[in-house]
């Protein structure tokens, strides 16, 4: 595992005690509220630095640059709990690499990319966790595809 960066540290901590403040104003257990570090544009290297200061869960939303980083983070910190999160729009053509490499879809907004992620997951992996996108406001840009 990488050595500690002080600065990465204390930026989570601060983050961290930001969400307890919140969460207690709110009446909510702090434990309950999960961070995701969107990792976005960063590399393995700052992956690896979260990871050393606690950081378990990371958010991707460009599929190319994601699938490189789980690689090369796999390579190097397996057994870390490593929980990756896919936050970005889904192409129906990305589908099967998003069903075998993450572990939450937190963008689906169609039925027909649902069923293709399902039936594409693995066998061997337990369930893909999804947050489903829902027009509420009935906005005719966000209607169904």
């Amino acid at each position: 595992m990488a050595s500690l960066d002080v600065t990465t540290q204390a930026r989570l901590q601060r983050v961290r005690d930001r969400i307890e403040r919140a969460a207690r104003a709110a009446g909510r257990d702090p434990r309950q509220v999960a961070l995701v570090a969107v990792s976005k544009t960063f590399g393995a290297d700052h992956i690896r630095q979260a990871l050393a200061a606690g950081q378990h869960r990371f958010g991707e939303n460009y599929l190319q640059e994601a699938v490189a980083k789980i690689d090369e983070v796999a390579r190097t910190e397996s057994g870390h709990g490593v929980e990756w999160h896919f936050v970005g729009p889904i192409q129906s053509n990305k589908t099967r690499e998003l069903a075998e490499r993450f572990d939450w879809v937190q963008s689906l907004d169609r039925l027909r990319i649902a069923q293709r992620l399902s039936q594409q997951r693995p066998a061997d992996r337990a369930g893909l966790n999804v947050l489903l996108q829902v027009n509420i406001s009935g906005e005719a840009t966000k209607r169904d595809r």
